[in-house]
């Protein structure tokens, strides 16, 4: 079970899983590939997206990123124009410049209550997750 699955499943009233796009520049299709994955969002099927596009990401282009969308049985119409819409294109810039104003310098980046996460094991995500509770108390 890939580790946000498990820490969602640990601390499963407690932790609560948010995503921001940060496309790289030096990835050819990153940008595009976030435009696709909030367009498939808008179908109700944005993680089985994005995790298709994590299992191939050295192989993206053009023709994978139609191909998931059809193999996830998504309305071409509707994902086709969601993808080239402003809106996703103003979310996506959004989501950078937050991550740029936190310091985020490559992907995956996570933070826990705004505190960068450096130890990315179960152990380092409960150990910084028990923390944030107790000062909570």
């Amino acid at each position: 079970m890939p580790l946000l699955e498990q820490v969602l499943e640990k601390y499963p009233k407690d932790v609560k899983l948010v995503f921001l796009n940060f496309p790289l520049r030096n990835h050819n299709f990153a940008r595009q590939s976030a435009a696709a994955a909030l367009a498939a969002g808008n179908q109700g099927k944005f993680w089985p997206y994005h995790d298709a596009l994590f299992r191939d990401y050295s192989k993206l282009n053009e023709e994978k990123i139609v191909s998931i969308a059809v193999d996830l049985g998504l309305n071409m119409g509707k994902f086709d124009k969601d993808r080239a819409s402003p809106e996703l294109n103003n979310l996506i810039n959004r989501d950078l410049q937050q991550g740029q104003a936190a310091g985020v310098r490559g992907t995956p980046t996570i933070f826990i209550n705004g505190k960068l996460l450096s130890n990315r094991s179960l152990e380092g995500f409960s150990q910084a997750i028990e923390r944030e509770l107790k000062a909570k108390e």
